[in-house]
């Protein structure tokens, strides 16, 4: 008898476009969040997104409160929880970067509350994921959450942004192509639930990322719109698969074992861009594609070199060395590569 079973859940509204800020009332009405919430931001996004919505909402009747968070962690989470609380919230909004919208997520999440997100950066996948990332010590959790009800993403905010980080984002969104592989690798050797669907359209989004990399410019707010539907896209192929799979293997394992040996010297996004190099070398050797992954993300302003990243090559064999302890996740990696191989590997890719 045929029993197995899916319950994907996804965003409602996802709202992109110039000046779409704007219409974040609209959106909640449609939505159907109704009260007050309480608007979780950091502070440049504050200035730049975080009051203007309020004022929107304050103009429409209603009595948001706003909290600032100045660093992701899990104090800052269960601080914005007892401020929600205190505040009587009815739902929460995430609006910044990666830092605001996961602590926004996990919050909401624990509350049993609805979330909305509004990401004023293109950094990372997690505008719309259903998972959060907050680093506790040197160790980075990735922490299962619902996905927004609704995202409203302005791309003339977007497209002011520092361009490093949408840089950043640009190289998470490519590193989709290692991370695909290595989990057809781990459903051919460790039977691990796979979906042909999540993984395809992952690919895709690799794929238009890359095809429209020459057009993606500092500044460019046509750049911001390519690259925002991207990471939606990108966090809607995780929602389907009900796990990272779809945007995180080996690369990701990298870029967490970085975090610890080389603690706040490069974005997360860069970092997996630089392991998605390594990777598919791994995965394809010499004549792989490493080459047309390294050039998408030079082609982009991304750093391809240990140097670029500001890391020390010895940093980097030693992450690439022990990135298989981070997480019980089958990867290209298996359970270790050697020092030599790793040496091997970062020479003949031009990461060292």
């Amino acid at each position: 008898m045929f029993e197995k079973s899916s319950w994907i859940r996804l965003p409602r509204n996802v709202v992109i476009g110039h000046g779409v800020l704007g219409e974040t009332r609209a959106v909640l009405d449609d939505v159907h969040l109704t009260g007050d919430p309480l608007v979780v931001t950091s502070p440049t996004p504050r200035e730049v997104a975080g009051e203007r919505i309020v004022a929107q909402l304050e103009d429409a009747g209603r009595s948001p409160s706003i909290v600032t968070v100045s660093e992701a962690s899990f104090d800052a989470v269960q601080r914005v929880i007892e401020r929600a609380e205190d505040t009587d919230a009815d739902f929460l909004m995430g609006v910044g970067g990666g830092k605001a919208i996961d602590i926004a997520k996990m919050a909401s999440d624990t509350l049993d509350l609805g979330f909305v997100s509004v990401p004023t950066a293109a950094s990372h996948d997690g505008i719309v994921s259903g998972r959060g990332s907050v680093p506790e010590g040197d160790t980075r959790h990735s922490v299962s959450a619902d996905p927004p009800l609704a995202v409203v993403a302005d791309t003339g905010i977007v497209a002011d942004a520092p361009w490093e980080l949408t840089t950043a984002g640009c190289a998470d969104i490519i590193s989709n192509y290692t991370a695909v592989k290595d989990w057809r690798l781990a459903n051919r050797l460790r039977n691990v639930e796979y979906s042909e669907y999540a993984a395809s359209l992952s690919e895709m989004t690799a794929e238009m990322l890359v095809d429209n990399a020459a057009s993606i410019k500092p500044g460019l707010e046509e750049s911001a719109w390519v690259v925002v539907k991207a990471l939606v896209s990108s966090g809607v192929a995780m929602s389907i698969a009900g796990s990272s799979r779809p945007a995180s293997g080996a690369e990701h394992l990298f870029s967490h074992q970085l975090d610890r040996i080389a603690p706040g010297k490069a974005l997360h996004g860069h970092q997996v861009g630089v392991g998605a190099i390594l990777c598919e070398f791994l995965h394809s050797g010499e004549r792989g594609d490493w080459v047309a992954v390294r050039d998408a993300l030079a082609s982009i302003d991304a750093p391809t070199t240990a140097e670029e990243l500001g890391v020390s090559d010895e940093e980097v064999i030693a992450a690439l060395t022990s990135a298989h302890e981070i997480r019980d996740r089958y990867t290209i990696l298996g359970a270790g590569i050697s020092e030599d191989a790793a040496l091997e590997v970062a020479a003949k890719t031009e990461v060292i």
